[in-house]
């Protein structure tokens, strides 16, 4: 396993829209154990692979459980409101808070190509996300522009 470098803001590939993957193969399950490991090096609870440079629809997240892949994910539903803090590994030292849905569904393949789907709530639902807006080039700081109570805060 490695530790990939991560892209920070103003990388103009974390603007782009990932494709989605068409056929799963060894380089994409050495990325997404890569990834996993780059996310832990991190301390970080997300990332997209766009954010280590690979413009495809994966993200890996690790709230605690124990980490997951998911590759080409979707949102199918998603519940209530709730506004928390987030930062970004792509966006480092900046803390704000942002709104987002409480509770989602989402579904996706895992590693080895199977459907799967998944119902998070809370930083686990913040996190579904947040790396799915990666996938589509939108970071959690573009929803700040329309917050005046944004309470951006600089951290270590």
């Amino acid at each position: 396993m490695a530790i990939l470098p991560i892209l920070t803001e103003g990388n103009p590939l974390l603007r782009e829209k990932s494709v989605p993957v068409k056929k799963i193969t060894k380089k994409h399950l050495k990325l997404i154990r890569d990834m996993v490991q780059t996310m832990k090096d991190a301390n970080g609870v997300g990332l997209a692979a766009p954010q280590v440079g690979v413009l495809e629809r994966i993200i890996v997240i690790d709230i605690g459980d124990g980490p997951f892949a998911l590759i080409n994910p979707e949102i199918v539903s998603m519940e209530g409101s709730e506004r928390d803090v987030e930062g970004c590994l792509s966006v480092p030292g900046l803390n704000a808070y942002v709104t987002r849905a409480y509770r989602v569904a989402v579904k996706g393949l895992n590693p080895e190509g199977k459907p799967v789907r998944y119902e998070g709530e809370g930083l686990l639902a913040r996190a579904f996300q947040h790396e799915i807006d990666h996938l589509d080039g939108i970071l959690f700081i573009d929803y700040l522009a329309d917050s005046n109570d944004s309470e951006g805060n600089k951290s270590k």
